[in-house]
Protein backbone atom coordinates (compact mmCIF):
# COMPACT_ATOMS: atom_id res chain seq x y z
CA UNK A 1 0.00 0.00 0.00
CA UNK A 2 1.44 3.32 -1.06
CA UNK A 3 0.41 5.69 1.73
CA UNK A 4 0.25 9.46 1.69
CA UNK A 5 -1.36 11.80 4.20
CA UNK A 6 -4.39 12.07 1.90
CA UNK A 7 -4.80 8.30 1.66
CA UNK A 8 -4.32 7.90 5.43
CA UNK A 9 -6.98 10.56 6.05
CA UNK A 10 -9.39 8.72 3.73
CA UNK A 11 -8.70 5.36 5.41
CA UNK A 12 -9.29 6.88 8.83
CA UNK A 13 -12.56 8.41 7.65
CA UNK A 14 -13.65 5.10 6.12
CA UNK A 15 -13.05 3.05 9.27
CA UNK A 16 -13.50 5.54 12.12
CA UNK A 17 -15.53 8.38 10.59
CA UNK A 18 -18.80 7.20 12.16
CA UNK A 19 -17.35 6.90 15.67
CA UNK A 20 -17.93 10.07 17.63
CA UNK A 21 -16.10 11.67 19.36
CA UNK A 22 -13.22 9.38 18.29
CA UNK A 23 -13.38 10.84 14.77
CA UNK A 24 -13.10 14.41 16.10
CA UNK A 25 -10.02 13.43 18.12
CA UNK A 26 -8.47 11.64 15.17
CA UNK A 27 -9.05 14.56 12.80
CA UNK A 28 -7.48 17.02 15.23
CA UNK A 29 -4.43 14.79 15.78
CA UNK A 30 -4.01 14.40 12.01
CA UNK A 31 -4.35 18.12 11.35
CA UNK A 32 -1.90 19.03 14.12
CA UNK A 33 0.60 16.61 12.63
CA UNK A 34 0.10 18.08 9.15
CA UNK A 35 0.61 21.59 10.54
CA UNK A 36 3.82 20.48 12.26
CA UNK A 37 5.09 19.02 8.97
CA UNK A 38 4.84 22.49 7.47
CA UNK A 39 5.96 24.57 10.45
CA UNK A 40 8.39 22.39 12.41
CA UNK A 41 9.77 19.81 10.00
CA UNK A 42 7.81 16.84 11.35
CA UNK A 43 8.18 13.80 9.10
CA UNK A 44 5.38 12.78 6.78
CA UNK A 45 5.60 9.30 8.31
CA UNK A 46 4.45 10.72 11.65
CA UNK A 47 1.64 12.66 9.96
CA UNK A 48 0.43 9.48 8.23
CA UNK A 49 0.61 7.56 11.52
CA UNK A 50 -1.23 10.40 13.27
CA UNK A 51 -4.17 9.94 10.92
CA UNK A 52 -4.09 6.17 11.46
CA UNK A 53 -3.13 5.84 15.13
CA UNK A 54 -6.70 5.07 16.26
CA UNK A 55 -7.89 3.15 13.20
CA UNK A 56 -7.98 0.01 15.34
CA UNK A 57 -11.14 1.32 17.01
CA UNK A 58 -13.01 0.77 13.74
CA UNK A 59 -15.62 -1.98 14.21
CA UNK A 60 -14.42 -3.79 11.07
CA UNK A 61 -10.86 -3.80 12.43
CA UNK A 62 -11.29 -4.22 16.20
CA UNK A 63 -10.67 -7.88 16.96
CA UNK A 64 -8.79 -7.92 20.27
CA UNK A 65 -10.21 -4.74 21.77
CA UNK A 66 -6.70 -3.30 21.96
CA UNK A 67 -6.71 -0.66 19.23
CA UNK A 68 -2.93 -0.23 18.68
CA UNK A 69 -2.54 -3.94 17.98
CA UNK A 70 -5.71 -4.20 15.90
CA UNK A 71 -4.75 -1.14 13.85
CA UNK A 72 -1.20 -2.35 13.27
CA UNK A 73 -2.37 -5.79 12.20
CA UNK A 74 -4.85 -4.28 9.76
CA UNK A 75 -2.20 -1.99 8.30
CA UNK A 76 0.45 -4.70 7.93
CA UNK A 77 -2.11 -7.01 6.24
CA UNK A 78 -2.78 -4.24 3.72
CA UNK A 79 0.88 -3.56 2.97
CA UNK A 80 1.35 -0.28 4.83
CA UNK A 81 4.93 0.90 5.30
CA UNK A 82 6.57 -0.73 8.30
CA UNK A 83 7.53 2.60 9.87
CA UNK A 84 3.88 3.66 9.94
CA UNK A 85 2.75 0.27 11.26
CA UNK A 86 5.32 0.42 14.08
CA UNK A 87 4.16 3.88 15.13
CA UNK A 88 0.52 2.80 15.19
CA UNK A 89 1.40 -0.34 17.17
CA UNK A 90 3.48 1.40 19.84
CA UNK A 91 1.83 4.83 20.07
CA UNK A 92 1.26 6.65 23.34
CA UNK A 93 2.40 4.05 25.84
CA UNK A 94 0.86 1.05 24.06
CA UNK A 95 3.47 -1.26 25.58
CA UNK A 96 2.20 -0.48 29.06
CA UNK A 97 -1.41 -1.24 28.09
CA UNK A 98 -0.38 -4.39 26.23
CA UNK A 99 1.26 -5.57 29.46
CA UNK A 100 -1.96 -4.89 31.40
CA UNK A 101 -4.02 -6.77 28.82
CA UNK A 102 -1.69 -9.75 28.51
CA UNK A 103 -0.91 -8.83 24.89
CA UNK A 104 2.73 -7.78 25.19
CA UNK A 105 3.97 -10.80 23.23
CA UNK A 106 1.51 -9.96 20.43
CA UNK A 107 2.59 -6.33 20.36
CA UNK A 108 6.22 -7.44 20.49
CA UNK A 109 5.71 -8.94 17.03
CA UNK A 110 6.05 -5.37 15.78
CA UNK A 111 9.49 -3.82 15.98
CA UNK A 112 9.78 -0.65 18.01
CA UNK A 113 9.63 2.55 15.94
CA UNK A 114 12.11 5.40 15.88
CA UNK A 115 12.15 7.04 19.32
CA UNK A 116 12.02 10.54 17.83
CA UNK A 117 8.99 9.71 15.68
CA UNK A 118 7.24 7.89 18.51
CA UNK A 119 7.87 10.85 20.80
CA UNK A 120 6.31 13.19 18.23
CA UNK A 121 3.21 11.05 17.76
CA UNK A 122 2.81 10.68 21.52
CA UNK A 123 3.16 14.45 21.97
CA UNK A 124 0.46 15.20 19.40
CA UNK A 125 -1.91 12.54 20.74
CA UNK A 126 -1.48 13.88 24.29
CA UNK A 127 -2.10 17.44 23.05
CA UNK A 128 -5.58 16.56 21.81
CA UNK A 129 -8.72 16.08 23.88
CA UNK A 130 -11.19 13.29 23.08
CA UNK A 131 -13.28 15.84 21.16
CA UNK A 132 -10.34 17.44 19.34
CA UNK A 133 -9.58 20.54 21.39
CA UNK A 134 -5.98 21.44 22.21
CA UNK A 135 -5.00 20.31 25.68
CA UNK A 136 -1.79 20.29 27.71
CA UNK A 137 -0.27 16.83 28.03
CA UNK A 138 -0.58 16.76 31.83
CA UNK A 139 -4.26 17.63 31.57
CA UNK A 140 -4.83 15.01 28.88
CA UNK A 141 -3.35 12.34 31.11
CA UNK A 142 -5.57 13.48 33.99
CA UNK A 143 -8.57 13.40 31.64
CA UNK A 144 -7.83 9.82 30.58
CA UNK A 145 -7.41 8.70 34.18
CA UNK A 146 -10.73 10.30 35.11
CA UNK A 147 -12.58 8.30 32.41
CA UNK A 148 -11.36 4.89 33.54
CA UNK A 149 -11.71 3.48 37.03
CA UNK A 150 -8.85 2.06 39.07
CA UNK A 151 -8.07 -1.45 37.89
CA UNK A 152 -9.15 -0.87 34.27
CA UNK A 153 -6.26 -1.73 31.92
CA UNK A 154 -6.24 1.79 30.41
CA UNK A 155 -6.18 3.46 33.84
CA UNK A 156 -3.40 1.19 35.08
CA UNK A 157 -1.35 1.60 31.90
CA UNK A 158 -1.63 5.39 31.89
CA UNK A 159 -0.86 5.58 35.60
CA UNK A 160 2.22 3.38 35.11
CA UNK A 161 3.37 5.20 31.98
CA UNK A 162 2.66 8.80 33.09
CA UNK A 163 6.32 9.77 33.62
CA UNK A 164 7.37 8.09 30.37
CA UNK A 165 4.57 9.75 28.38
CA UNK A 166 5.37 13.21 29.73
CA UNK A 167 9.10 12.71 29.08
CA UNK A 168 8.30 11.65 25.52
CA UNK A 169 6.15 14.74 25.01
CA UNK A 170 8.87 17.01 26.46
CA UNK A 171 11.54 15.52 24.18
CA UNK A 172 9.37 15.95 21.08
CA UNK A 173 8.57 19.57 21.93
CA UNK A 174 12.27 20.31 22.38
CA UNK A 175 13.22 18.49 19.16
CA UNK A 176 10.58 20.37 17.15
CA UNK A 177 11.36 23.74 18.73
CA UNK A 178 7.95 24.02 20.38
CA UNK A 179 7.31 25.64 23.77
CA UNK A 180 6.69 23.22 26.63
CA UNK A 181 3.15 24.58 27.00
CA UNK A 182 2.31 23.65 23.38
CA UNK A 183 -0.44 23.54 22.17
CA UNK A 184 -1.91 25.67 24.94
CA UNK A 185 -5.55 25.29 25.80
CA UNK A 186 -7.37 23.54 28.58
Amino acid sequence: MDLSVDIARDLARQFVGDLHPRWEHLQAVGRRAEDLCETAGLSETVAIAAWLHDIGYGPAIAHTGFHPLDGARFLIEHGAPRDVVRLVAWHTGAGFEAQERGLLDDLGGFAQPSVDELDALTMIDLATSPTGEPLLDVKRIAEILSRYEDGHPVHEAVENSRASLLASSRRAKAALGLPQDWPGGG
